[in-house]
């Protein structure tokens, strides 16, 4: 999850209306709170504040919101279970899950990604405390402005939805993203830059809105990089949340993965995930390479960051760098990038079309910084060829 305290503007709608959200939460101090946010910004409303996902299944139809906030904890029906039942009634209806910092709620956000929903925000344990409150407030309106800017980019464009997270049981091949036919005209004039003639010796991923279901996908296909290679992932998450990804990830990609201890040396054969709330960096350890987390201020408004990932990792493999950054808000990993590729690496970065938000990997395509922009699903094959030697 993306941490920032300063907005961007609000974009103007082509179609001069605003945004419609619905609000459902059982407690009225949150619908409330969410309700007046929503109505203090200028592209949105609140087209109705409901307290349990039997409301928001009854009156989706006459409602007809863009967005719904839903809680997962409410009596008659839970979020969990009123998550179907409203995707079935509005298949492109875009539900950002609420929840509080538990593992059970965590877990129950990674289950309601693989339902469909769209991306899910932690709420502060007291919306009394100043900080927590902006934090959550912040993050909410930007889930909502750019989630619900791409549906309406899309309203007349070819449907593009991307694939709920894909169950941990499911084999590797059903959950890869369907790539589109057509790259937009926009993006294919973006300057691209050679591979790097070194051979990659570690993978590094960033990643944040959109990334759990992306970086899932990925891992199943990569399975021969991962057996020969370290695998290191910074994903903006909060704590907890960052667990339960481990531990998905380690089932999608059946390899050892988990959340990085400080200090550990990095091998071949793992993945290493940035735990919730501490930047991850490597350091060099003899002649090998060691983990080392630490508790600093947020790096591009984000802990963990993608950038300390990327930037440290030089020191330790100079130009064997092979970097991928995944969907995401904001632009971090671009500074990163930049010096991943003055140091002799290389960035992947995914494309639009299967960005859930082509935020942080248009920053670097539009750096030009990218040696391949790419829809998710050819990422895999691309990144298998190149660490076996191809720089094509």
């Amino acid at each position: 999850m993306s941490i920032a305290l300063t907005s961007a503007p609000a974009p103007t709608s082509t179609r001069q209306d605003k945004l419609r959200v619905m609000v459902v939460d059982d407690s009225v101090v949150i619908r409330g709170m969410i309700s007046r946010w929503i109505g203090a910004e200028p592209d949105m409303e609140v087209v109705a504040s409901l307290r349990t996902g039997l409301d928001a299944v009854n009156q989706l139809e006459r409602i007809n919101p863009d967005v719904a906030v839903l809680d997962i904890e409410m009596p008659e029906l839970d979020g969990i279970s009123a998550l179907p039942k409203l995707l079935a009634k509005k298949r492109d209806l875009i539900i950002i899950m609420a929840s509080t910092l538990t593992r059970r709620n965590a877990e129950i956000s990674f289950k309601a990604l693989s339902l469909g929903a769209s991306d899910y925000i932690p709420k502060p344990e007291s919306t009394r405390e100043a900080s927590a409150a902006e934090t959550f407030r912040h993050d909410l309106i930007q889930k909502i402005r750019h989630l619900g800017a791409k549906i309406r980019r899309n309203v007349h464009a070819p449907a593009h939805v991307t694939p709920p997270l894909a169950p941990v049981h499911e084999r590797p091949r059903e959950a890869s993203v369907r790539a589109p036919t057509v790259a937009p005209a926009a993006q294919s004039q973006l300057a691209r830059r050679p591979f790097s003639m070194l051979a990659p010796r570690v993978l590094l991923i960033g990643s944040s809105t959109g990334g759990p279901q992306a970086l899932m996908s990925l891992v199943t296909e990569i399975g021969p990089v991962i057996d020969r290679f370290p695998v290191l992932i910074t994903q903006h998450m909060p704590p907890t949340f960052t667990t339960i990804l481990a531990e998905h990830l380690a089932r999608s990609s059946r390899r050892p993965a988990h959340e990085a201890v400080d200090g550990e040396i990095v091998k071949a054969g793992r993945i290493y995930l940035a735990p919730g709330g501490r930047h991850m960096r490597v350091v060099r350890h003899g002649a090998e390479a060691a983990i080392a987390l630490d508790d600093g201020p947020p790096v591009n408004f984000c802990k963990p960051a993608v950038d300390p990932l990327f930037t440290s990792a030089i020191d330790v493999w100079q130009g064997g760098i092979m970097s991928v950054i995944l969907t995401g808000m904001g632009s971090d990993g671009m500074r990163g990038g930049k010096d991943i590729v003055a140091a002799g690496g290389s960035v992947i970065a995914q494309d639009e079309a299967t960005s859930v938000v082509w935020g942080m990997p248009g920053a670097a395509a539009n750096a030009g910084i990218c040696a391949a922009i790419l829809p998710l699903n050819q990422i895999a094959p691309k990144l298998v060829r190149l660490f076996s030697g191809d720089r094509s």
